[in-house]
């Protein structure tokens, strides 16, 4: 029912805005399908007159015009249904560049461009140049998970989903159950922050552990959706951003700049490694994963523990 009537909204507005003269309600009826399927003039007064304030309150101007023979007609003049020109400042047009180029690997790209063009269309200066403020830096949000897309959809539309997910520590995924919230991406990596019902709890999943297909599922949300500042800080917290604590860890040497960038203070210790203090918080373990053996973690003991088992989890794949 909702599509027809969005149909039938979309058929009369086409109508009244290609017409060069107003346009009787018996005309209108023999144009649209929908109101000759109309069981009664009636019940079509009735449809016709709703569907034409509707269209009034979402901005569609319908002027009423009475001919000499007294017969009303109506109509939409272009002039007067036209968006005013689009003005963006040189900040704004590169922001609209950025968030067009980082999708270029997203099933997202296309219409991202596309929106971009219109814009351009529609009145964005062509003396700006929504990339020439960053024009040094390529920013790209990359995404290769199959999850990204039905999970997006998910937080957008507030549905539940369900998935396999395995665990860094974990040799096999285990089923999820999830109110997904957000999507953030940090260092390279995709996470979602969402509430998972089976721990009862808000938990963030890193999308390349997911495994298999997402599965919506039917209900409504069961616990209440933080505000989006809230989410990104869950997840700076559980990607490791936040931490409160330190770490020594021993570096090859020319290995692991991003730890070294990240580092509090560093000294050689020779033999082709050197020694570094750097902050540790959640997620830290994950990171310092990725460098394989070129780091070896000295303090503190949990967060060696917890290295060796991913270690360990990773070589039983």
């Amino acid at each position: 029912m909702a599509i027809a009537k969005a149909e039938r909204l979309m058929n009369l507005a086409l109508c009244l805005l290609g017409t060069r003269r107003p346009l009787s309600k018996r005309e209108l009826r023999q144009s649209i399908e929908a109101y000759l399927e109309a069981g009664s003039d009636d019940s079509f007064n009735r449809m016709f007159e709703r569907d034409k304030d509707d269209l009034r309150e979402l901005g569609l101007v319908i002027e009423t015009v009475e001919n000499l023979d007294g017969e009303v007609g109506y109509l939409a003049r272009r002039d007067s249904n036209r968006l005013p020109p689009i003005t963006l400042d040189a900040e704004e047009a590169a922001a609209l560049g950025l968030a067009a180029k980082v999708w270029q690997q997203a099933r997202l790209a296309g219409a991202a461009s596309g929106a971009l063009q219109k814009l351009r269309a529609a009145g964005l200066p062509e003396d700006v140049d929504p990339y020439e403020a960053h024009g040094a830096l390529e920013p790209r949000i990359p995404v290769h998970e199959a999850a990204f897309e039905p999970l997006m959809l998910a937080c957008r539309d507030r549905r539940p989903v369900s998935f396999d997910y395995r665990k860094a520590t974990a040799a096999h995924p285990e089923p999820r159950l999830v109110e997904p919230w957000a999507l953030e991406c940090w260092r390279g990596h995709w996470y979602l922050a969402g509430w998972d019902r089976d721990r009862g709890a808000e938990r963030v999943f890193r999308l390349s552990r997911i495994t298999g297909r997402v599965r919506t599922r039917s209900g409504k949300f069961t616990a209440e959706v933080p505000d989006v500042v809230t989410v990104r800080e869950t997840v700076a917290s559980w990607a490791g951003e936040i931490a409160d604590r330190s770490a020594v860890i021993r570096l090859r040497t020319g290995a692991g700049y991003p730890l070294r960038a990240k580092a509090v203070s560093m000294r050689e210790l020779g033999d082709g490694w050197d020694e570094l203090v750097i902050p540790y918080g959640h997620g830290l373990d994950a990171w310092l994963v990725e460098f394989g053996p070129d780091v070896v973690v000295l303090e503190p003991a949990e967060l060696r523990a917890d290295v060796v088992d991913r270690l360990r989890a990773v070589a039983k794949g």
